[in-house]
């Protein structure tokens, strides 16, 4: 009897949480931590493009050095970052040292303009090419990352969800500043056939 009143029990506190959003708020927030995962393997793979990019460029115009150096620099900012997306602090300081290595490549693109040989560098140009699929990639990436924390955040703001989350921990997340999404939005022009437009 015993058993099954404890069956019975655990049957109803499944229902309860079910019926208070409990598995919608997991279900979301698994979402939301595969999208910045997501975001993470993008921006993973345009500084892992760097070296490469900098050593082409290096080949060629060696001589612009401050601004290799400083695409060089960003990239190893970006990599001492531990970022916690959960962190709103943290979170900022990864949107910072984004915006900053996308302008250090803006910067590079625009010398890379002087160069003809450089620009019509079979390598150069495979570069090019990777790099703009990966600009675009993170486009894609970030802007399905700002979508489910939209998503969550209203769920567990609204009632009676919010209570589930209150109880469970699940509280809102912070989400890219506005300031930080536009300069982080604006990818370097990695298209040689016009000319390149220094960043403001």
């Amino acid at each position: 009897m015993r058993r099954i009143i404890r069956i019975l029990g655990a049957l109803a506190v499944a229902v309860g949480l079910s019926g208070c959003g409990y598995n919608q708020i997991q279900s979301l927030d698994e979402a939301m931590k595969s999208s910045w995962s997501e975001v993470i393997n993008q921006y993973q793979r345009r500084a892992d493009l760097i070296p490469n990019l900098v050593n082409t460029v290096k080949g060629f115009a060696d001589q612009e050095r401050e601004v290799l150096i400083a695409v060089t620099e960003a990239r190893s900012r970006v990599g001492q970052i531990k970022v916690d997306p959960t962190n709103p602090e943290s979170l900022k300081q990864f949107e910072q040292a984004q915006a900053s290595m996308g302008s250090a490549l803006s910067r590079l693109l625009v010398v890379a303009e002087n160069y003809p040989q450089l620009k019509s560098d079979a390598n150069f140009r495979d570069l090019q090419a990777q790099l703009e699929g990966t600009e675009n990639r993170i486009a894609v990436a970030r802007k399905r990352y700002i979508e489910s924390v939209q998503q969550y955040n209203v769920l567990v703001r609204q009632f009676p969800v919010n209570l589930t989350a209150m109880v469970f921990g699940y509280a809102a997340k912070p989400q890219f500043t506005v300031e930080s999404e536009a300069a982080i939005a604006r990818p370097p022009s990695v298209d040689f056939g016009r000319p390149a437009t220094a960043p403001k």
